[in-house]
C-alpha cells in the first residue's frame, strides 16, 4: 500500500510541477488591478461618474446662449395669401421660409449658478462613490487571497502530517518485519495513513475552491492555469493593536471616500434648496430673430423706380404782348422700368426682418410646483443629513466591531502558538514511547492528530488576525498589502 501512497504522491507532485511551469503567478497587487478592471460594480458606479460629468457640463452650458435655424417649404393651391406680399392670390404657389433666433439668460435667481454649485458637487460625491466601490472590491479581493494562502498553508500541513505518518509506517514495517513489533501495529498506521490521506484531498479541495472563488472575483475563467504569490508572513505572538478605536475612527473620517460623499450629498442638497427658490424670482432674458421668405408667385413682372424727369411746358402769357414772358409749369415724373425677375436672392434680401426684444418674466402662481419643489428640496436635505450620521455611525460600528475581531483574533493566535508548542513536545515525547513500545497506538494517534488540529487551528488564527489587521489599517487610510 506504501507505495501505491508513494506513487500516487509522486504522480501528483510531476503533475503539479509541470502545470505550475505554464502558471501565471499573481501578486496581490496584480489580483486588485484586475478586479478592478473587470468587476462589473466598479463599471456601474464609472458610468454613473460620466453621468454627473455630462450633468455638471450641461449646467455650465447653460451660461451661454441658445441658436436655432429653421426653415420650411409649402405649396398653396386655391384662394390663400401670398407670404411675400401678404396679397389674396387664386392661384399654386410655392413658397419657403427661413429663420434664425437666439435667447440669453440674464437673470433668473441665480437658478444656473446654484446648479452648477450643486453639480460639482454630485460630480465629487459619485467621483467618490466610485472611489468607494473601488475599495470594497480591493478589500474582498485581500480576503479572498488571504483565503488562498490559508488553505495552502492547510494543505502543507496535512502533506507534512501524511509524510510523518508515512516515515513512521516505514519504520514499523521494518520492526514487523524483524518481529520487533506486531503486525497490528503496521495495520494501525496503514489506516492513519488513509485518513492522512483523505485529510489531503480535503485540503486540496478546499485550495482549489478557493482559487476558483479568486478567479471569479477577478473575472478569470475557471480553467485558465492561475497561481498567486505566497508571501512570508510572520507573526509575533506579544504584538498587541496599538491604536484605540477613537483614533482608528478620526483616520476614518478624514479619508474613507463614503464619509466625504455623504458629506457632499449634504451640500449638493443645500444647493438644490437654492435652486428650488430660485423659481419664485422674476427671469430676464435678451431675445433676437431674423426671418425671411420666397414666394414664386413674387417671382413675376414688377414697375421698379429708377428716378425722377422734370419737363416744363408753357401755359399762357402773362400780358397779351407776345414779347413779354410767358408763364411756364415744371412737371415731374417717375421714371419706372419693368423688371420681369424677382430672383430667389433678392426676395431674401427684401423679405428679411430682425428683431431684438428685452423679456421679463414675474412668476405669480403656477399651480404651486415651486412651493412644491422646495417642500421637495427641504426633505432631500433632511434625508442627506440622516444619511450622512448614519454613515458616521456605520463606519465608528464597523471600526469597533473590526478592532474587538482584531482583538479576539490576536488572543486565539497566542493560545493557538502555546498549544501548538505544547503539543509538539507531548507529540514528541509519545512518539519516543510509541518507538520504543511503551505507549500503545491510540496514544500515538491521540497525540498526532491532536498536534495536526493545533496546527490547523494555529493557522486560521494566523489568517484570520492578519485579515483583522488589513481591515484597520484600510480604516486608517493605509494601503492593501500583505508583504
Amino acid at each position: 500500500m506504501k507505495y501505491v501512497i508513494t506513487a500516487v504522491i509522486l504522480i501528483y507532485s510531476i503533475g503539479a510541477n509541470a502545470q505550475q511551469n505554464d502558471t501565471r503567478v499573481y501578486s496581490l497587487g496584480e489580483c486588485i488591478e484586475i478586479a478592478l478592471e473587470n468587476n462589473l460594480s466598479v463599471k456601474l458606479s464609472e458610468l454613473d461618474n460620466q453621468n454627473t460629468e455630462i450633468n455638471l457640463l450641461q449646467s455650465r452650458m447653460d451660461r451661454l446662449p441658445n441658436f436655432n435655424l429653421g426653415g420650411g417649404y409649402g405649396i398653396n393651391w386655391g384662394r390663400s395669401i401670398d407670404p411675400t406680399t401678404n396679397d389674396f392670390i387664386n392661384q399654386r404657389i410655392n413658397f419657403s421660409s427661413f429663420g434664425g433666433s437666439s435667447s440669453l439668460t440674464l437673470f433668473n435667481g441665480r437658478v444656473i449658478n446654484n446648479s452648477i454649485k450643486r453639480d460639482e458637487l454630485n460630480a465629487q460625491a459619485a467621483q467618490n462613490n466610485l472611489e468607494r466601490t473601488r475599495n470594497t472590491v480591493a478589500m474582498d479581493v485581500t480576503g479572498l487571497y488571504l483565503d488562498v494562502i490559508f488553505n495552502r498553508e492547510l494543505e502543507q500541513n496535512s502533506q507534512s502530517q501524511m509524510a510523518i505518518t508515512q516515515q513512521q509506517l516505514d519504520r514499523t514495517t521494518k520492526l514487523v518485519d524483524a518481529g520487533g513489533l506486531p503486525i497490528t501495529n503496521r495495520l494501525d498506521l496503514e489506516a492513519q495513513l488513509a485518513t492522512n490521506e483523505v485529510d489531503l484531498i480535503n485540503a486540496e479541495n478546499r485550495l482549489s475552491l478557493s482559487l476558483l472563488n479568486l478567479k471569479q472575483a477577478l473575472q478569470i475563467p475557471g480553467d485558465q492555469p492561475f497561481d498567486i504569490v505566497v508571501p512570508e508572513l510572520e507573526l509575533n505572538a506579544t504584538i498587541e493593536i496599538v491604536p484605540s478605536t477613537n483614533e482608528i475612527y478620526l483616520d476614518a473620517l478624514a479619508t474613507l471616500p463614503e464619509v466625504r460623499s455623504a458629506d457632499l450629498n449634504v451640500e449638493s442638497s443645500i444647493m438644490g434648496m437654492r435652486v428650488a427658490q430660485g423659481s419664485l424670482y422674476p427671469t430676464l432674458s435678451l431675445d433676437g430673430s431674423l426671418r425671411t421668405n420666397f414666394s414664386n408667385f413674387a417671382n413675376r413682372a414688377r414697375p421698379i423706380f429708377e428716378g425722377t424727369s422734370v419737363e416744363e411746358f408753357e401755359i399762357g402769357y402773362l400780358t397779351n404782348n407776345p414779347t413779354q414772358t410767358v408763364s411756364r409749369m415744371e412737371e415731374v415724373r417717375k421714371i419706372v422700368r419693368i423688371d420681369d425677375d424677382f430672383t430667389f436672392t433678392e426676395q431674401f434680401d427684401e423679405n428679411l426682418s430682425k428683431s431684438l426684444s428685452l423679456n421679463l418674466q414675474i412668476p405669480i402662481f403656477n399651480k404651486w410646483r415651486t412651493r412644491n419643489s422646495m417642500q421637495r428640496a427641504r426633505l432631500t436635505n433632511e434625508q442627506a443629513e440622516i444619511n450622512a450620521e448614519q454613515t458616521r455611525n456605520q463606519v465608528r460600528q464597523s471600526i469597533e466591531t473590526a478592532r474587538n475581531n482584531a482583538s479576539a483574533a490576536l488572543k486565539s493566535f497566542q493560545a493557538s502558538t502555546r498549544q501548538v508548542s505544547a503539543l509538539e513536545q507531548t507529540f514528541t515525547n509519545v512518539e519516543n514511547r510509541y518507538n520504543l513500545g511503551v505507549a500503545n497506538f491510540v496514544d500515538y494517534q491521540v497525540a498526532s492528530s491532536n498536534l495536526f488540529q493545533a496546527r490547523s487551528d494555529l493557522t486560521r488564527a494566523k489568517y484570520e488576525y492578519i485579515f483583522r489587521l488589513k481591515i484597520l489599517d484600510f480604516y486608517q487610510g493605509k494601503p492593501l498589502s500583505i508583504e
